[in-house]
């Protein structure tokens, strides 16, 4: 895909179409941005050869990077709101969109509160549990960023389906939520849910206080 050709003279302030690409897409930005995580870490693992002192600076390099990116996102919406036209549809496009919603959770100014990207995780995945007779349920989250999950149904079990289940309801809570720092999974005495490992973060800088968390803990609640 590629944006328009803008023709001589012309600007996005004239015609903010220039922007879009063929099929719609803004610009060019929409690349897969855990390949693009990925391969900051092989690239940073490649500066290792050069021994700690090239690892550390390249690490400093890409906390400035995002750093600076950050701040330009904050202001742009600091200016959105001043202008009057930031929106709740505004914002609810932002919390929508898969790229710009990553992009603002890595730098602290999602427009959604914890709670609600949880359960919006949890409505993405309940289809799937549903069609393998399984369902999960938001108990609370703790003031350390726990989230504390009531399994039902076949996902409240010990066998493999159940720790699929237990697993794609938590890697969807993560996606949605990577500063919650662990996972306590309501189930019965005799059916202890699957652990799973948290996804490694990545060399992006988050805001304090959100550092990886523990595996997962399972508890005996009713």
């Amino acid at each position: 895909m590629s944006a328009r050709s803008a023709a001589p003279g012309a600007s996005v302030l004239d015609d903010p179409q220039l922007l879009v690409d063929t099929d719609g897409a803004v610009g060019a930005g929409r690349s897969d941005l855990r390949a693009v995580g990925d391969r900051i870490e092989t690239l940073l693992d490649a500066s290792s050869a050069g021994g700690i002192l090239v690892r550390e600076r390249s690490e400093e390099l890409v906390r400035l990077l995002a750093d600076l990116y950050g701040g330009g996102i904050e202001r742009i919406m600091e200016i959105l709101y001043e202008q009057g036209v930031l929106t709740g549809d505004v914002l609810r496009a932002m919390a929508d969109d898969d790229l710009v919603a990553s992009l603002l959770l890595v730098h602290g100014l999602h427009p959604e509160g914890l709670s609600t990207r949880v359960e919006r995780a949890l409505d993405s995945v309940r289809p799937s549990l549903a069609s393998r007779g399984g369902d999960a349920e938001l108990v609370g989250i703790t003031d350390d960023g726990v989230v504390q999950l009531r399994l039902l149904g076949s996902a409240d079990g010990c066998g493999s389906s159940a720790a699929t289940m237990s697993a794609a309801v938590q890697e969807a809570i993560l996606q949605a939520a990577p500063e919650v720092s662990g996972f306590d999974l309501h189930a019965r005495p005799s059916a202890p849910a699957a652990g799973r490992g948290l996804i490694p973060l990545t060399v992006v800088p988050h805001r304090p206080g959100r550092s990886p968390a523990p595996a997962a803990r399972t508890s005996e609640h009713p």
